[in-house]
């Protein structure tokens, strides 16, 4: 398990979050902006698919938020059923911790459910086909934080066709390596969606480029801060809200 610079995976203090990767190997879903199989392919790591565990959970005493699988899709067919139950079995033991879980393949979710309390489950959604799919599998669960990731986003989401009733949180952001950033009005329309049903949203930094007028004080638009809260370079912080288990 390592600390982690994945910005919607800071501890409750505010601190840096972690990773944990029980199940190593090359992912097969084969994304192009995977920036896990780039790693893979750069240092020659071993590709085989294969178990090595939940291991070096932190101190009880800190209650930290854990991305499960950073590197692999855990709820592809590939992954043993033995493995999951070992992992779950894990998370239920440390009860004061968060665990957080991202999937590409929601249409084996219900598998899982119903999920620990500590534990969000989300969905990757990078334009508007993925994000009804989304919706359509995360209904189908019981989880006490379900979100969507929007990232990177890569087509407009039309909200007129979709709900987002039931979730609690959704993350945005953009491409990197290479870098392409959505347009602004594709933002803003899932923002002001997410406010209308009372959904927190999490803007990723990397979209500070896109949201920032061009003006000398380089402020972002209101629906995009973090309300009253300056980042100390003469613009305001993102909006860069956390789900909360307790709410």
């Amino acid at each position: 398990m390592n600390k982690t610079k994945i910005e919607w995976v800071k501890n409750p203090d505010g601190s840096l979050g972690y990773t944990i990767n029980p199940v190593k190997g090359l992912c097969p879903v084969a994304c192009p902006y995977c920036y896990a199989r780039r790693m893979y392919q750069r240092f020659k790591w071993n590709p085989e698919i294969r178990y090595a565990g939940m291991l070096n959970i932190p101190n009880p005493e800190k209650p930290a938020r854990i991305f499960v699988g950073s590197t692999m899709e855990l709820f592809g067919d590939w992954i043993r059923t033995d493995w999951m139950e070992d992992i779950f079995e894990k998370v239920m033991l440390f009860p004061e911790h968060t665990f957080i879980f991202l999937t590409k393949q929601p249409q084996n979710l219900a598998r899982w459910s119903s999920f620990p309390p500590n534990v969000f489950i989300g969905v990757t959604a990078t334009n508007g086909e993925m994000f009804q799919r989304a919706n359509l599998y995360l209904d189908r669960i019981e989880a006490k934080i379900k979100y969507i990731s929007v990232e990177p986003l890569l087509d407009r989401v039309n909200f007129f066709d979709l709900r987002i009733r039931g979730l609690n949180w959704l993350i945005i952001g953009a491409q990197t390596k290479p870098d392409k950033l959505p347009k602004v009005e594709w933002v803003q329309e899932i923002v002001e969606a997410a406010d209308k049903a009372r959904v927190r949203v999490f803007l990723k930094d990397n979209l500070r480029p896109l949201l920032w007028h061009e003006t000398e004080r380089g402020l972002i638009p209101d629906w995009a801060r973090m309300t009253g809260e300056y980042d100390g370079l003469g613009g305001f912080l993102l909006r860069q809200e956390m789900p909360r288990l307790d709410s």
